[in-house]
């Protein structure tokens, strides 16, 4: 079976990839942050057993020297190493430059002098902004609505590059908003589960009109194998989307059904981006990896939140639901 390394592993979506990957029999060297608590983030989560299957490597993906030397001997690198909180990066654009896009450029240098087979790097649906046109396909203009959107944009025209200059085997994988068990407080779907688990009647919310496409993550993570394994997908960029988008307001409403139907949505400025930052609709086409792939999702909303209640209620001592996580 292929080798195969994952940057972020030890994030939100890179803990669910390592999973599946795992689970599909390949040889998984999971690429992890670096820290002085000796701290492996949401891998910690995985069973020992399961854990004890990967290769775990500790290293910075700023630096180009670990980089190299986590992807030797690696087929396949999965890169999802990121920092992906967009309020932060109004206030830390400088670190977003240097993790997003000095992060990738390591990545597909270090591919390139390798010869690694096939190399996925992570876009965000963010980097098309607001829809101009629904569903957002992968020709729809780019608008760097945020510096994270920014940085996320050079990134994929960085990798475009490569594959375009070199003929470096990319593949660029443009994930809508994906939510799930081990999930960021920052994001919104555990900002609502963890406020009405510890017990709030008014939950805290920015804006509730803006509409998203929410990928369950384990759809999402299958999404990341379906494309590897087709040789259909080198030198694309492509959506994963459910192609059905639901209202921030809308979104509270489902969950706050599922927990606590007497309580109400209260708007807080602080959780409000700035005007013309704010992405109002993202609603995007499946078609494309449909086509090119035998991916297509398998959760229903109503599903994938409950699974995602049902963890959070076991592990709410990970969440601080009482500030506003940033």
């Amino acid at each position: 079976m292929k080798k195969v390394l994952v940057t972020g592993a030890d994030g939100f979506i890179g803990s669910h990839l390592t999973e599946a990957l795992l689970e599909k029999g390949y040889d998984v060297k999971a690429f992890t942050y670096y820290n002085s608590f000796n701290t492996w983030g949401w891998l910690d989560m995985l069973p020992k057993e399961k854990l004890r299957q990967a290769e775990i490597f500790s290293g910075d993906i700023r630096d180009p020297n670990g980089v190299r030397e986590a992807m030797k001997g690696v087929d396949m690198v999965f890169h999802l190493a990121a920092l992906i909180a967009i309020p932060f990066s109004y206030h830390s654009p400088d670190s977003y430059v240097d993790t997003n896009i000095k992060g990738t450029l390591n990545v597909l240098q270090a591919a390139r002098d390798l010869n690694s087979e096939r190399i996925l790097i992570t876009s965000t649906s963010e980097v098309y902004g607001t829809a101009r046109y629904v569903p957002i396909d992968e020709n729809h203009p780019f608008q760097g609505q945020s510096p994270y959107s920014a940085t996320k944009i050079g990134a994929d025209r960085l990798a475009e590059s490569f594959y375009r200059s070199f003929q470096l085997p990319v593949s660029i994988v443009r994930p809508f908003n994906t939510y799930g068990p081990r999930q960021s407080a920052r994001a919104v779907i555990p900002t609502i589960i963890t406020q009405l688990l510890s017990g709030k009647e008014e939950i805290k919310l920015g804006s509730l009109t803006p509409t998203r496409d929410f990928n369950y993550v384990k759809d999402t993570a299958a999404g990341f194998i379906a494309i590897a394994e087709s040789d259909k997908t080198v030198g694309e960029e492509i959506n994963i989307a459910t192609q059905q988008e639901i209202s921030i307001g809308d979104l509270a409403k489902e969950i706050i059904r599922q927990i606590n139907p007497d309580a109400k949505i209260i708007c807080d400025e602080q959780r409000i981006r700035p005007e013309k930052s704010e992405v109002n609709r993202l609603l995007g086409s499946n078609e494309k990896i449909k086509r090119l792939t035998n991916w297509e999702p398998k959760f229903s909303f109503e599903q994938g939140i409950e699974e995602t209640i049902e963890w959070l209620r076991q592990n709410m001592n990970h969440y601080k639901a009482d500030i506003y996580n940033i």
